[in-house]
């Protein structure tokens, strides 16, 4: 893509819930941008704040949650002073999310041409019935649906689920979103189903255009679909590079650790016991004190308990939240 001019740019975002028991930073100081045209993943274990993020993106996060801090840039206003009524005109038109289960997103009493169609004709007020109908079988066609015509009078309950992703994918873009976030978007999907949506997906971005932010937790899905990959962790961006760079050169040890557990084709996995990461992601009620991996870290040190490290430029456009490399860097924050 030619044009790589920053679309979206977020800036110290934090986001918490206030419960009952305490304050749950989910989202604290998190930082990163995506170019037009660039794909970006957002990788991390369950529970590390990738999901709020894409959700504090469209200020869906719902009481107890509330974003307390941050900006959230994209092209050029910033969404965290948007009103409620002001959102609902960028959502699902300039920015689009397809949320990890389609079953829980689509109604299961409307046909998928209706619901589909409702996004456009919601967005776009001088298009006419007959119009988006004809918008909505291209799009199908698009996202690799077969027969369309016949599809589009069809009930979610009557479609695979590959074929119900594809329509939240049709969803998503039938307004040619500028900005396509995908929550786990193949998490429930056969391997052969999700080679085939990471393909549509960077068809996507060829032909239309469009920016997409991968959330996931599978690092094979980030190498074969992204640009740029953040690694997070306990709320915290803990590493961010290009890709090539990310795996030839790993440097936080969560990273690293992430890297380590996926199988390799070349090893015995029936003599050798695969690889996991110690520990559990910390309770965001009680975090521990300094680097909040600290407690499942093998290379651990001292200072590592006392203080939290800020995130460091170690060149290339590698950064890492990590006190081994901070005499190789200089300060990001």
């Amino acid at each position: 893509m030619e044009n790589k001019e920053e679309l979206l740019i977020i800036n110290n975002l934090k986001t918490h819930f206030f419960t009952d028991k305490g304050l749950v930073p989910a989202v604290d100081g998190v930082s990163l941008s995506v170019k037009r045209g660039q794909i970006i993943g957002i990788v991390g274990e369950s529970g590390c704040g990738k999901s709020i993020t894409s959700l504090s993106i469209l200020k869906l996060v719902s009481e107890p949650g509330k974003i307390v801090g941050g900006e959230i840039i994209f092209e050029g206003e910033n969404l965290a002073n948007k009103t409620i009524k002001e959102m609902q005109g960028i959502r699902g038109n300039s920015i689009s999310m397809i949320f990890q289960e389609p079953m829980t997103s689509l109604n299961p009493v409307y046909t998928i041409g209706k619901q589909v169609a409702e996004a456009i004709l919601t967005h776009k007020k001088d298009i006419t019935k007959a119009q988006a109908k004809k918008s909505v079988i291209e799009m199908f066609r698009l996202v690799g649906i077969p027969e369309p015509e016949k599809r589009f009078n069809t009930f979610p309950h009557q479609l695979s689920g590959g074929l119900r992703q594809r329509v939240m994918i049709a969803m998503a873009l039938i307004c040619r979103s500028k900005l396509l976030i995908a929550d786990e978007p193949t998490t429930a999907l056969d391997v052969t189903i999700e080679a085939q949506i990471l393909n549509l997906m960077k068809k996507l971005r060829d032909d239309i255009g469009t920016s997409i932010i991968m959330i996931t937790h599978n690092l094979g899905v980030v190498a074969e679909l992204c640009d740029y990959a953040y690694v997070m962790y306990a709320g915290k961006i803990m590493e961010h590079a290009e890709i090539f760079e990310l795996f030839k050169n790993p440097m936080h040890p969560y990273t690293v650790g992430l890297l380590k557990s996926i199988p390799k084709k070349n090893e015995d996995i029936e003599r050798k016991r695969l690889y996991s990461i110690k520990g559990m992601v910390p309770n965001l009620l009680s975090l521990p004190k300094g680097c909040r991996f600290k407690p499942r870290c093998e290379d651990a040190m001292e200072i590592c308990s006392e203080k939290e490290p800020e995130i460091i430029d170690i060149g290339n456009d590698h950064k890492v939240r990590c006190w081994k490399y901070f005499e190789q860097g200089g300060y990001c924050e």
